[in-house]
């Protein structure tokens, strides 16, 4: 794996949003994580959900559902540490979650310019298993060490849709609908009895090289075994031939560019977006490779 760590911590501080700034900080054992948590507040508003590009190609300062998976990924990152903030966003959640269960896709938008066309286009009278499964995934993750998250009656009936959703599934799903419906029931594979039979439904529309090409993305997006099961020891991960894992580690760490960041294959929104996503999907990417022990 030839991986220059030396050249992260510059790209990071020319490119990167001060939060994924910590995160990465964090996950090299250099910063504290209430430090990481703080960066996070500057997203959070008063009624206890996040905006404000927390999700880079979601400008709008209001609370949305795709802000409160990133929420979430950093309520998990600083698990030492349990920040009532994680319940709170539960509980906005919960006021915006729909009859059947689900999440709308996303909400309103106060601020169009520089959004993603698919969050500007999204009814939010409709429930999204992409949305609703991905977020609860995160959520489950942090209730691992949060008491408060695992007993929220929002992640309940949320883990009840997706189950729901997934096994009335009768055809493959979008490519990103099919990655986080993956993550989710890797989330709950031990405490939920549906889940190891749903997960292997779910196996049957991944090809046995793991690629998925995303309809609709750009020419070349395509989703990748490492996007269904970045880390060693999962549910997600035994669905992969080992081989397979080895090679898309191969690609990943070979991705690193010259200056010492990684880049997306999705569609850039805004030069802001662009940017910040770099710094997020390096964090990634580190985290991915230093949990797969190759870096």
């Amino acid at each position: 794996m030839n991986v220059n760590l030396s050249a992260v911590p510059g790209f990071m501080a020319g490119h990167a949003r001060i939060l994924d700034r910590r995160r990465y900080g964090l996950l090299m054992g250099e910063e504290e994580p209430e430090r990481v948590l703080a960066a996070l507040d500057a997203y959070r508003n008063p009624d206890g959900g996040y905006g404000w590009g927390l999700e880079p190609d979601l400008r709008t300062p209001e609370s949305q559902p795709g802000a409160a998976l990133h929420a979430f990924e950093v309520f998990a990152e600083a698990a030492t540490v349990t920040s009532p903030h994680a319940a709170a966003l539960c509980d906005w959640l919960e006021s915006v979650t729909l009859p059947d269960g689900g999440l709308p896709f996303a909400l309103p938008l106060g601020v169009t310019t520089a959004t993603a066309p698919w969050w500007r286009g999204a009814d939010p009278s409709v429930s999204s298993l992409q949305i609703t499964a991905v977020t609860a995934a995160a959520a489950h993750r942090v209730a691992a060490h949060d008491p408060a998250v695992a007993g929220h009656p929002w992640l309940a009936r949320a883990t009840r849709y997706c189950l729901d959703a997934v096994q009335a599934m009768e055809e493959r799903p979008h490519a990103y609908v099919l990655s986080f419906a993956v993550r989710f029931l890797d989330a709950v594979h031990d405490i939920e009895p549906r889940a190891a039979d749903l997960l292997k439904k779910l196996a049957a529309y991944i090809p046995d090289d793991g690629k998925v090409p995303v309809e609709g993305g750009t020419e070349h997006e395509t989703l990748r075994p490492l996007d269904f099961a970045p880390f060693p020891g999962t549910a997600a991960r035994a669905l992969f031939d080992p081989s397979v894992i080895a090679a898309d580690l191969v690609r990943l760490a070979g991705e690193q560019q010259d200056d010492g960041g990684w880049v997306v294959d999705y569609a850039r929104i805004s030069p802001a977006g662009a940017m910040e996503w770099r710094g997020a999907i390096t964090v990634h990417a580190v985290r991915v490779l230093r949990a797969n022990e190759l870096i």
